[in-house]
């Protein structure tokens, strides 16, 4: 008796269907179907049914005739809500495939439904969230604008008691699996709508962890109205961004560490930017106010990452910002440059990067060595400083230039020596795990020399009373490998290795974490996050507005 009773409800829900059809095939459509209230309420009515089937064909039924009643639209969304919450999966999934269908024809109705369709992200079966999916590249398809707005708004909410970390993570993935691979399709026209997403990705920046920062930078970089034909404002719209993640208007506390390892990462994604002719004044004041006076204080896996971040922005920096940070790249030079072998391990490291960074500022502001080195160089400026003695000066920094190169000249006698017998040792190694240790200590030598053999060449002509500095890329950094412009992709998935240094003192043992002990070559961003935790999402303290810290989204 059941049984017929269930099958009268499904033929009713055919006749429902088929008696609606018809007045919608009329001339008069409009009219005439308001004639069917009764039956598109019946329709609905089946949602409280306990037939999976007359549920599954009430799912399909009701979004197709929904325009037609505006007047029980909301019942309508509701009925296929409880759809959406059966228990039976077929069932959900036609509810799902039907949602598109409410906003067809009814735009009005459409942020509504993605927020519907972005809560059941979270669903667990593999065909019903690959229906909610579909279902949300459809909205985006019908309107971009409107659905993208709705979609970001899960990320970039700050309310405690409305956020969900399920759903922010799963609507993340959605974007990024879904949404950012059909840019080409879906933002259309380009200029309009890569500026909309850049203003939502903007707003969502205030809570987000290092991995998600770097997944919206690489999503803004391949935008068109970020590429290489970009103007420089553009450009410079990008460091604006990443400068705002590293928090530059923070005071700085060294014990922050957060702090510390989201402003070199942040720095590191930036270089390429001044490459292409953004400002670096910012970021590097900020290391000159804030940075160089503590650096002593700095965890010891920082440091090398800092100084080689500074390294590979210096050659872009302007005369002016040249001129203000040179005083402190010699005070830190004149630190790691003893002026008489004492016996305490040196950091060659440490030394390459400040010689480089010295010489490209030095090369902008050539007459501000003048009274920091002794030099003797003729600008015709007041700033020259001609008539004042600064022979002592110069005495003393010849001096470290002297001791240091001893010291690396000695350092090359030994890693050439130590090459030798890896190499022997590496032709008589038995098992794969020797043989990779062995290789892995040759590649430390190899650094250690390459960092030397910099060391010399950039010592040299720091002689001479006016002497040259080097303002090209003529010095290749120990860490920078040759890249085949052909592949950089699989260059930067390599995982080679960017030793700290077997000749490093204290920092050859340090940890290494991301660019911490030296291990993320400089020139792949994507390397920049390597190693580094972001912290869990377990708390969602929001200390300040902005950036990661105090949000548990850290970098450390």
């Amino acid at each position: 008796m059941a049984e017929a009773s269930e099958e009268a409800i499904i033929v009713k829900l055919y006749e429902y269907g088929e008696r609606l059809n018809e007045s919608k095939d009329k001339s008069q459509a409009r009219k005439n179907i308001q004639y069917n209230v009764e039956d598109y309420e019946n329709i609905i009515k089946a949602s409280k049914s306990s037939n999976a089937k007359a549920m599954q064909l009430a799912a399909q039924l009701i979004p197709r005739f929904f325009k037609h009643f505006p007047s029980l639209s909301g019942r309508a969304v509701y009925a296929q809500l409880d759809f959406c919450e059966s228990e039976e999966l077929a069932v959900r999934v036609q509810a799902i495939r039907g949602l598109p269908l409410f906003c067809k024809d009814t735009p009005e109705h459409l942020s509504k439904i993605v927020d519907i369709l972005v809560q059941l992200l979270t669903a667990e079966e593999n065909v019903e969230r690959d229906a909610v999916n579909k279902a949300l590249l459809s909205l985006l398809r019908q309107d971009v604008k409107a659905s993208l707005t709705a979609l970001f708004k899960h990320i970039e909410t700050v309310d405690e008691q409305m956020s969900d970390d399920n759903l922010r993570e799963r609507t993340l993935v959605f974007i990024k699996d879904k949404v950012f691979p059909l840019k080409a399709e879906l933002l259309k026209p380009p200029e309009q709508m890569e500026r909309h997403i850049t203003d939502l990705i903007k707003k969502s920046l205030q809570d987000v962890t290092g991995a998600e920062f770097k997944m919206f930078m690489d999503f803004l970089k391949s935008l068109s109205i970020f590429g290489d034909k970009a103007p420089a404002e553009r450009v410079q719209e990008l460091i604006e961004i990443i400068a705002g993640q590293a928090d530059l208007d923070a005071q700085f506390n060294v014990s922050d560490g957060d702090h510390i390892a989201r402003l070199i990462v942040c720095l590191f994604m930036a270089i390429p930017f001044f490459e292409r002719g953004a400002s670096n004044s910012k970021f590097l004041n900020y290391l000159n106010k804030h940075i160089f006076p503590v650096f002593d204080k700095l965890p010891e896996e920082r440091k090398v990452d800092l100084l080689k971040n500074l390294a590979e922005s210096a050659p872009y920096t302007t005369p002016q910002d040249s001129r203000q940070i040179l005083p402190s790249v010699v005070q830190l030079l004149k630190k790691y440059m003893p002026r008489r072998k004492a016996g305490e391990e040196m950091n060659f490291s440490y030394v390459e990067c400040l010689l480089y960074t010295f010489h490209h500022l030095a090369h902008k502001a050539p007459n501000a060595t003048n009274s920091l080195c002794g030099y003797k160089i003729v600008t015709g400026q007041p700033s020259d400083r001609l008539g004042e003695d600064f022979s002592e000066n110069y005495k003393e920094f010849t001096e470290r230039l002297n001791c240091f190169e001893e010291l690396a000249k000695a350092a090359i006698k030994k890693l050439t020596q130590g090459m030798a017998e890896h190499s022997k040792a590496l032709a008589a190694a038995k098992s794969d795990e020797e043989k990779e240790k062995l290789k892995a200590q040759k590649q430390n030598a190899t650094t250690g020399l390459r960092t030397c053999n910099n060391i010399l060449s950039m010592a040299q002509p720091l002689h001479a009373k006016t002497p040259s500095f080097i303002g090209d890329k003529k010095i290749n950094l120990s860490w920078k490998e040759v890249v085949k412009s052909t592949a950089p992709s699989t260059a930067s998935s390599t995982g080679v290795k960017r030793p700290a240094g077997a000749i490093n003192g204290s920092s050859s043992s340090a940890p290494k974490k991301g660019r911490g002990g030296g291990s993320m070559p400089n020139q792949f961003v994507d390397r920049g996050f390597q190693g580094l935790s972001y912290g869990g999402r377990s708390t969602r303290g929001r200390g300040r507005g902005r950036g990661f810290r105090g949000r548990g989204r850290g970098y450390h």
